[in-house]
């Protein structure tokens, strides 16, 4: 039934847009025989908004991805910068829940390692909605800040990184993760208070044996649930590790050479001395700094989208 609705979500849009041509060529038709000023505003506006429909829903047939229907986990790390790369951290995470929010997505922190100062060292978030992976995946890679530090008394200009990962969630029994391959283990969580917080071990480690994985939850009230939360984050963890395994695989029978990912910044967030956020795979830019960190990013993960199929078609017609 899942399937038939998401099916039905998928053809529904369509047939409407045709119905919607349809009439609009018709008042086209009219206008021709008799044309009325005000009337032919009222078309000329209806073109627009459909023409924007069709856009948005062009930009969905390029989320045709085995598991960009599915929810995403994304993991921040800070990189290299100390305390300001942990700002950083913080920053990038308020700008990914700001995105959710505006797009009607649930948002739960699922695990974190605050920085010394300010911050975090690590943070773990599960974003619930439709196509979240597949709308989230262009946000892979590292990224680059560039601003006055707050945290400077000479207010010199400073350069932080932050490692961004997202996968795709996946229960573990659709992946199939074998419980005897799995080695669980219990500590006390940390935070900011709670009934059980710091007394009971409600803390759950999960660590994949066979590749060294792990995943860990500690957000939850019990033991139970932080263990089912850590074992799906493993699961889409584990999940990822052999799907690019197997990129690389064929990477490398097609010839292609694999360029290293990590310490190349994706993209660039300058505050100082201009304003200016590049994403420097689709050479997307923007000056508006403070709405992209305010979450407005969708302009960016359509650019990525567009030029991934691209580059794929490119890539397939080489190889043919």
């Amino acid at each position: 039934m899942q399937q038939i609705a998401r099916l039905r979500d998928k053809i529904e849009p369509i047939e409407r847009l045709h119905r919607q041509a349809d009439e609009l060529a018709e008042w086209l038709s009219l206008l021709q025989i008799e044309y009325d000023e005000p009337t032919a505003r009222e078309v000329s506006a209806q073109i627009i908004q459909l023409q924007r429909e069709v856009e948005r829903l062009d930009l969905l047939t390029l989320l045709s991805g085995e598991y960009d229907s599915h929810n995403a986990i994304l993991e921040i790390s800070s990189g290299a910068g100390g305390t300001e790369a942990c700002d950083w951290a913080a920053m990038l995470l308020r700008m990914y829940l700001r995105w959710a929010q505006r797009r009607g997505f649930r948002t739960e922190i699922v695990d974190e390692s605050p920085g010394t100062v300010t911050g975090y060292s690590s943070v773990g978030v599960l974003i619930e909605g439709e196509n979240a992976y597949g709308l989230l995946k262009s946000e892979h890679g590292v990224h680059r800040l560039v601003r006055i530090s707050p945290f400077d008394a000479n207010r010199r200009r400073h350069t932080s990184f932050a490692l961004v990962e997202v996968m795709p969630q996946v229960e573990h029994t659709e992946y199939q993760l074998k419980l005897e391959e799995v080695k669980i283990e219990t500590f006390r969580a940390g935070g900011h208070g709670g009934q059980h917080i710091n007394k009971t071990e409600t803390g759950v480690r999960v660590t994949h044996i066979p590749t060294g994985i792990t995943a860990s939850c500690q957000n939850e009230r019990s033991q139970h649930q932080n263990k089912e939360v850590a074992l799906k984050v493993l699961a889409a963890r584990v999940a990822e590790y052999y799907r690019r395994q197997e990129e690389q695989k064929l990477r490398q029978l097609k010839g292609e050479v694999t360029p290293a990912e990590w310490g190349h910044q994706i993209r660039s967030y300058v505050l100082h001395p201009y304003t200016l956020v590049k994403d420097h795979r689709t050479d997307y830019e923007t000056g508006n700094a403070q709405a992209v960190l305010d979450g407005e990013i969708d302009g960016f993960i359509e650019a990525y989208l567009r030029w991934n199929a691209s580059k794929r078609a490119a890539l397939e017609a080489k190889a043919e």
